[in-house]
C-alpha cells in the first residue's frame, strides 16, 4: 500500500477501555489538553479522514453518545487492549481500520498516510522515538479479526505477538514522540490538571 486507504474503506478506532489504574482510575478519554477532552481531540483529527470514527469504551457510554460518538464495548473482559481490538474489528465492515490509544499526547493527520507508505497488505504499525508503539496501527480488518479472536481464544493477550502472527511491518517515525498519558507526572508534563 503506497496511499492511504480512502475513506469509505478505513475506520478509526480509539481504543479507551482500560481502567486508568496508575491513575487512580481516571477515565483518560475525558482529560483535557488544552482545554479538549482527549476522545474528542482525537475525533476532530481523524473523523474527517474514515468511514466511521468508533471508539472501545467501557463506561459513560452516555457522555460518548451526547458527543455523537459511536462506541463498543469488549465481548470478552480483562483482557486489556486485545479486548479493545476484537470489539473493534468485530463492529466494522471497512477493510481497514486505523487504531490509537486514547491516552496519546500527540498525533497529527500525517499519521495515516505515513503508516500507509510502507503498510502493504499485512498493515503496519507505528515505531516512534520511544519505540514501537502498537496500538498506533493500520490493520486489515478481516486478519484482525480472526487474529484477535484465536488470540482471545487462546489466552495470549501480546498485541505485538498477534502483529508479528499477522506479518505486519514498523513503520518507523523518525523526531516522532508520540507520548501518553499513564502517570499522574505525565499529565503534569502535557499540562493536564487531573480532575
Amino acid at each position: 500500500m503506497s496511499a492511504p486507504p480512502t475513506a469509505a474503506a478505513l475506520t478509526v478506532g480509539v481504543i479507551a477501555g482500560g481502567r486508568g489504574a496508575r491513575l487512580g482510575g481516571l477515565d483518560k478519554a475525558w482529560l483535557e489538553q488544552g482545554g479538549t477532552p482527549q476522545v474528542l481531540r482525537w475525533h476532530t483529527r481523524f473523523a474527517p479522514q474514515a468511514a466511521r470514527f468508533l471508539v472501545s469504551a467501557n463506561r459513560d457510554l452516555a457522555r460518548y453518545a451526547a458527543h455523537g460518538i459511536e462506541t463498543v464495548v469488549d465481548r470478552t473482559p480483562d483482557a486489556g487492549p486485545m479486548s479493545g481490538l476484537d470489539a473493534l474489528a468485530a463492529a466494522i465492515d471497512t477493510p481497514w481500520l486505523l487504531t490509537l490509544p486514547v491516552d496519546l499526547c500527540d498525533a497529527d493527520a500525517r499519521l495515516l498516510p505515513m503508516l500507509a507508505m510502507l503498510a502493504g497488505d499485512c498493515g503496519a504499525c507505528a515505531e516512534d522515538d520511544d519505540g514501537v508503539q502498537p496500538l498506533v496501527a493500520l490493520w486489515p480488518t478481516q486478519a484482525l479479526r480472526r487474529g484477535a479472536a484465536e488470540a482471545l481464544a487462546c489466552g495470549d493477550y501480546a498485541v505485538r505477538v498477534l502483529q508479528r502472527r499477522l506479518g505486519m511491518g514498523v513503520v518507523r517515525l523518525q523526531g516522532v514522540r508520540f507520548g501518553n498519558l499513564n502517570t499522574p507526572d505525565d499529565l503534569i508534563d502535557a499540562g493536564i490538571a487531573a480532575p
